[in-house]
């Protein structure tokens, strides 16, 4: 419960640092399979060899997985200093700034091959990058999540601040999916001939604008001002036991991984499916990605609205049955009898009530589970049931990019792609999957 009211300008201040992350996390997800193992019609070279290991799992798929491994005991870590911290300055805010620079610098590195061209010492020097980026990362994301439920009382201002979060987040996909057309912009300004080296101009320049949108939350919000939370005294491992003993947190724990696993695939393969299966130009994948949150921001009011009156969970399991629906038609892509720009448009407009209210509704909702149970227990463990959250948030993605880049093995170039076609189904199940599992989820609603 916050000591003051939280001020419009301190969301707004909040709502930067989403954008900085939400950059730098989804260009990992929508850039890194296709800089590093591009379709053959996309004017860019591979830097990692197609090899299969037992088989089965290509050199991208373990990459991408590398980092969430160490991410698997980083991210509590990070939430039992957080929630247990007694820095003057507050529990969050500190760890947030010493986060900003490792964060931006490995994430530069990340899209700075050693070789240029196939070789699997671009393959190893990857897999340092991202593991060092995850964590510079997670120490600025776990205390900033954990920051909602201290600065908001009501679950109306829980909806309302994360309202603002997701519009944060969606204007980080927005950037991160007109990263080619802002490529297009440096070979056409600067007569980069190189389309590799304007694809790295554009993702570095960004990562200074979002290192600069993470530091407006550290520089104006006064947390010791606004919120009242106090450090726990839980050890680590109890801490971590009494957070997975909440059956409720389970259910939401599940199915949100299922959805970022989902959302994942979609994000990595966007570029894929307008150029491949559509044979669109690939800057029509950021037009596409634009009118999808902007047209999302329309439903806003909507979600708010109904979210008071009927309550969240209604809300989340239609999103996910219709998210099941749109990824089934994934799989028809270039086949249906309609124009390439209407099956991408209908898909994409379909597509925005789902990521506007499953962007809003799971963090208000899980503000309200780590309220509660501190209510119930005495101790104040935010950080640790956000630090989970988005642990399986981060598998999801991962596993969700390494199932993606696995299916390529099955054909992602044009005439050869019936595996980017397999990912609308397996996308389909997994929203199925998160739509039973969420079923069990009991919502306690307050008036």
């Amino acid at each position: 419960m916050p000591v003051v009211k939280f001020p419009f300008r301190k969301q707004l201040a909040y709502t930067c640092g989403m954008i900085g992350w939400s950059m730098m996390t989804n260009t990992i997800i929508v850039m890194l399979p296709y800089f590093y193992l591009p379709p053959s019609n996309s004017g860019l070279k591979p830097f990692v060899p197609q090899l299969l290991l037992f088989g089965v799992i290509n050199i991208l798929s373990l990459i991408a997985a590398s980092g969430r491994f160490v991410d698997a005991v980083y991210d509590p870590l990070i939430a039992s200093f957080s929630d247990k911290s007694t820095n003057k300055k507050g529990r969050r805010i500190p760890f947030m700034k010493w986060a900003i620079l490792p964060a931006v610098f490995f994430f530069c590195l990340t899209f700075y091959p050693l070789v240029k061209g196939e070789s699997m010492y671009n393959a190893y020097w990857l897999t340092v990058n991202m593991i060092c980026f995850f964590m510079g990362a997670t120490t600025y994301i776990i205390p900033y999540n954990a920051l909602l439920p201290e600065l908001t009382e009501t679950a109306a201002e829980k909806v309302k601040l994360s309202s603002f979060q997701q519009v944060g987040f969606i204007i980080g996909i927005v950037f991160s999916a007109l990263i080619n057309n802002f490529a297009d912009l440096v070979q056409k300004l600067f007569t980069v001939t190189d389309r590799d080296a304007a694809v790295q101009y554009t993702i570095w320049s960004m990562s200074l604008l979002a290192g600069l949108c993470m530091l407006v939350p550290v520089m104006f919000i006064n947390e010791k001002k606004y919120s009242s939370g106090k450090p726990s005294h839980l050890p680590f491992l109890p801490a971590i036991r009494a957070t997975f003993s909440n059956s409720n947190f389970k259910y939401y724990l599940v199915s949100d991984f299922s959805y970022y696993m989902a959302l994942s695939i979609i994000s990595s393969g966007l570029l894929y499916f307008v150029t491949v299966l559509l044979h669109l130009p690939e800057s029509k994948g950021g037009v596409l990605m634009g009118t999808m949150v902007l047209f999302s921001l329309v439903f806003y009011p909507l979600i708010n609205y109904l979210s008071k009156k009927i309550g969240k969970k209604p809300i989340v399991l239609f999103s996910f049955g219709l998210l099941s629906l749109i990824f089934i038609t994934i799989f028809f892509l270039g086949k249906l009898p309609f124009s390439s720009n209407v099956q991408i448009y209908t898909l994409v407009l379909c597509a925005a009530f789902p990521l506007a209210s499953l962007g809003i509704l799971p963090n208000a909702i899980l503000a309200e589970i780590a309220e509660r149970d501190a209510e119930k227990t005495g101790e104040n463990r935010e950080g640790m049931f956000f630090a989970v959250k988005y642990l399986f948030v981060k598998l999801g993605q991962t596993l969700g990019i390494a199932l993606f880049a696995f299916l390529t093995i099955y054909g992602k170039d044009p005439g050869d792609d019936y595996g980017l076609r397999l990912n609308g189904i397996c996308g389909c199940v997994l929203c199925i999957l998160a739509l039973i599992v969420f079923s069990r989820f009991k919502e306690v609603r307050t008036r």
